[in-house]
């Protein structure tokens, strides 16, 4: 099943939404620059992030005028993919297996944001700060599918958001790279298992 993201269009600066080849050639170019940069770190060449995006040079620089703007941008795209892929699993699947599928995105968001982690510090060092709101959205996304498989009895219902995001953190911290991805999903299983246990009756 094909799963459709629900977050708000991307607008232009008069609020516009942009025209479905923009938006896109946009996402390529995100979705690129997240390789490159987790491969070759901030010195990453961005005409390198335009031929894999397949784009030209002008239409990665319309879009993202500064080498910090397509960092953060880049950054806060994965971000919206993770939150807004809750409501979306929750929709094709059962809860219990659609905070499964979203525990492995969210170890995909983490090993993108350990790849990039070089060029963000730089966002930062800039006074810019990509990280805003995200541990909250995170949260939010979290909770809504703790509560979607406590409801339906398929996990214990005594484990916050908090604690989950603490774990999976865990996870990523220690199996975060692309590498070491086996071992990740390894782990999530066991954590999934955990919260079979206690289920009230």
């Amino acid at each position: 099943m094909i799963l459709t993201r629900k977050g708000p269009p991307v607008t232009t600066d008069s609020g516009r939404p942009l025209r479905a080849d923009v938006r896109r050639n946009r996402e390529k170019i995100l979705s690129a620059a997240v390789r490159v940069f987790a491969e070759e770190g901030l010195t990453a060449h961005l005409e390198r992030i335009a031929k894999e995006a397949g784009v030209g040079s002008g239409t990665l620089y319309r879009n993202f005028p500064t080498r910090e703007a397509l960092i953060e941008a880049a950054y806060r795209n994965e971000l919206t993919r993770l939150c807004d892929a809750a409501p979306d699993l929750l929709a094709a699947m059962p809860p219990r297996e659609a905070l499964r599928a979203w525990m492995g995105r969210f170890i995909d968001y983490a090993t993108a944001k350990l790849g990039m982690a070089e060029a963000l510090r730089a966002v930062v060092d800039s006074g810019v700060n990509p990280y805003a709101q995200s541990q909250e959205l995170i949260m939010n996304a979290l909770t809504s599918l703790l509560d979607a498989a406590t409801a339906a009895r398929t996990i214990r219902s005594d484990i916050s958001a908090t604690v989950m995001f603490a774990a999976l953190t865990g996870v990523a911290i220690a199996s975060g790279k692309p590498e070491e991805r086996e071992q990740a999903e390894r782990l999530l299983d066991l954590i999934l298992d955990g919260l079979r246990y206690g289920i009230p009756d």
